[in-house]
């Protein structure tokens, strides 16, 4: 038995279960299975750790299969003109999730149902399912293994999430290479995966979790999403993208940071210049990617936000956000979203950041390098 079916044995073995659905899935999981053992480096926690997240997603998608083989009328839930959020990294996307997803009128991914998407919630138990304290727990174990990460990134377990961990279940994810240096499985998912069938397995994880869980008005974010706009806009045609904007020499050393944070606990030999290589070229390829949909037809599905202003006040961009949608923005929204800003103190900066130059970072010359986007959205505002 080899590595791979070892680990698809132990997920059944956990789960009670034996179908994973399409096995599409597979190639993503070999693909990464095998980088990690060429290329990740890993200490002991590392391997410990990366097998321990690949039985959780399988075990996860053993689940979401189950729940779909016995309850057949789920796949008739309707996804309908999502609001994704998407962009450059480390812009402000987090702080405008978790606004948004203070509205009461509309639904967002969080963060233990993420994890642990089955059951699938229901609506008198969802903010009370206790799986939010064991969600909890773990992010208590994060802080002490990452220990910036809390600065880095503020959120609790009832926080809105990424769509990562959802896509991960088809194994094709930043999440998966966000701890782990695996250049090939890189390579793989950004110039030759197809992330359609990713993307109709994140749709039918949605359709679980609202199924017995309304509202069913969907606010989601990821900003990978720039990598792959064509796959996603394949499978929700009627979405509906806010975009996050911030000066390109602080955004790309604060991602190297964040991937350094994550990755050392994992391997005791992280480059540091071929991280910075690496963020460089996803950003680069990402950014492109993105203003070549824009230019494709679809400017007027897009809400552009600055990080300077937003971060200043940001109601003004909430309240035109909502006006572009068509929506109000309901007094009982609004003071909930005041509520979380005034009382989340920001950003903590006494954390110690890594200097850009240990990723062979210069923001002058990415600004240069960068020229296309800078010309396009004017982000230095946003710095």
């Amino acid at each position: 038995m080899d590595q791979v079916d070892s680990l698809l044995a132990r997920a059944r073995g956990q789960t009670g279960l034996i179908e994973f659905g399409d096995d599409g899935f597979m190639e993503g999981l070999r693909i990464f299975v095998r980088a990690l053992d060429a290329e990740a480096r890993l200490n002991e926690m590392g391997r410990a750790a990366n097998d321990a997240q690949i039985i959780m997603l399988l075990s996860n998608r053993l689940q979401v299969e189950d729940w779909y083989r016995r309850h057949p009328e789920i796949d008739e839930q309707q996804i309908a003109a999502p609001l994704i959020g998407l962009g450059l990294p480390r812009t402000g996307s987090t702080a405008l999730g978790i606004l948004l997803g203070e509205d009461p009128s509309a639904r967002s991914l969080r963060n233990w149902e993420a994890v642990w998407p089955c059951p699938p919630p229901q609506a008198a138990t969802y903010n009370s399912d206790p799986r939010i304290a064991l969600m909890e727990q773990s992010m208590d174990r994060r802080a002490k293994l990452f220990p910036r990460m809390k600065a880095m990134l503020p959120s609790t377990a009832t926080s809105p999430t990424e769509c990562q961990t959802i896509m991960a279940l088809d194994f094709k994810s930043q999440l998966l290479h966000a701890f782990v240096h695996v250049p090939s499985y890189v390579e793989w998912l950004n110039h030759k995966a197809s992330l359609v069938p990713t993307y109709g397995y994140v749709k039918r994880v949605l359709k679980l979790l609202q199924w017995r869980c309304p509202p069913t008005n969907w606010r989601l974010k990821n900003p990978s999403h720039i990598m792959f706009i064509d796959a996603l806009n394949e499978v929700f045609p009627d979405a509906r993208f806010v975009m996050t904007h911030r000066d390109i020499g602080a955004v790309a050393p604060s991602v190297a940071d964040l991937y350094y944070e994550l990755r050392k606990a994992y391997s005791g030999a992280v480059d540091m210049i071929a991280l910075g290589d690496e963020i460089k070229t996803f950003l680069e390829l990402g950014m492109r990617r993105m203003i070549a949909f824009r230019d494709s037809g679809h400017e007027h599905r897009f809400f552009d936000i600055y990080f300077a202003p937003f971060q200043k006040d940001p109601f003004p961009s909430l309240e035109a956000l909502y006006a572009w949608m068509g929506e109000t923005l309901s007094d009982v929204a609004r003071e909930n979203m005041k509520r979380w800003w005034y009382e989340t103190p920001p950003e903590d900066r006494s954390y110690e950041r890594t200097s850009p130059d240990k990723f062979g970072l210069d923001p002058a010359k990415l600004r240069a390098r960068f020229g296309f986007y800078t010309s396009r959205f004017a982000p230095a505002r946003a710095a």
